[in-house]
């Protein structure tokens, strides 16, 4: 609403303004490019929120964590039962003796010392403990899933910022119940966005990708470079404009957003 607002009286400064030719100064406002509430996909009680108002954030930056003192202990088992070898080694053993038996029993039998119950025997044990490696192969792998399983688990008790940018405000503090709430929210501001109202006379001249500068209002001031990204196609009956926003790179954040602004087009006459 309060955004709608801001365009609303673009569009009356705009009529206000004379339709000269060639480059011409319209009336804009600079918005974040996005603004993000950043919650945790799981409940539970927080541990400690690390941000706070105005604080600079980066894409995958910790920003707040919940206990977690079971999730890790879950890993630990499962770290534990990933690493255990005893069935790997025993199983390995049960396969070399059982060759061994049978390669000795093999040979007795083809020299008639030996009944074939007795072979019969020795190639039995011999396929059974190949089928308990195999068993003992196939639990460790399991171990392994369940070990990603349960670092998965944890993870997502591990609040991350989805973005790059500046904390607006922080909603929640340690200590709380977040029912999946959101904890702070974050806005980016590198680029931001600029929103222009423009009248329909330019509609065509202005494209996608064309250059111009952007001249915040006072106490920033200076002048900006930006792109075109959008142009609109549906032009508003009411008021004879059409919309336009711009890309304005901002990477030492010198730019705050929520700033009034004018740009300018290098419109061909």
């Amino acid at each position: 609403m309060k955004a709608r607002g801001l365009l609303s009286v673009l569009v009356g400064l705009v009529l206000a303004a004379p339709a000269a030719g060639g480059a011409q100064s319209l009336e804009c406002v600079i918005y974040p490019e996005a603004t993000v509430a950043v919650s945790s996909p799981v409940e539970g009680v927080l541990d400690r929120v690390l941000v706070d108002r105005g604080d600079l954030v980066t894409a995958g930056q910790v920003v707040a964590t919940i206990e977690s003192s079971v999730e890790r202990a879950a890993v630990r088992l499962a770290q534990a039962r990933a690493d255990k070898l005893s069935g790997l080694k025993s199983g390995q053993a049960r396969v070399e003796f059982g060759e061994r038996r049978y390669s000795r029993t093999l040979e007795m039998f083809r020299k008639e010392l030996i009944p074939l119950k007795e072979m019969d025997e020795a190639e039995t044990s011999k396929v059974l403990a190949e089928y308990e490696l195999l068993e003992a192969q196939e639990e460790k792998r399991l171990a392994a899933i369940d070990l990603d399983r349960a670092r998965a688990v944890l993870e997502l008790r591990t609040i991350k910022s989805p973005i790059g940018g500046v904390v607006v405000e922080r909603l929640l503090n340690g200590g709380e119940f977040t029912k999946q709430a959101p904890v702070v929210r974050l806005a980016q501001i590198d680029p931001l966005r600029v929103e222009v109202i423009v009248p329909v006379a330019q509609f065509g001249r202005i494209k996608v990708g064309m250059p111009s500068q952007v001249t915040p209002e006072a106490p920033v001031g200076g002048t900006w470079g930006a792109r075109v990204t959008v142009v609109d196609r549906v032009i508003d009956p009411a008021s004879g404009t059409f919309g336009v926003r711009l890309a304005l790179p901002n990477p030492a954040y010198k730019l705050p957003a929520g700033l009034k602004c004018r740009v300018r087009f290098d419109v061909e006459r």
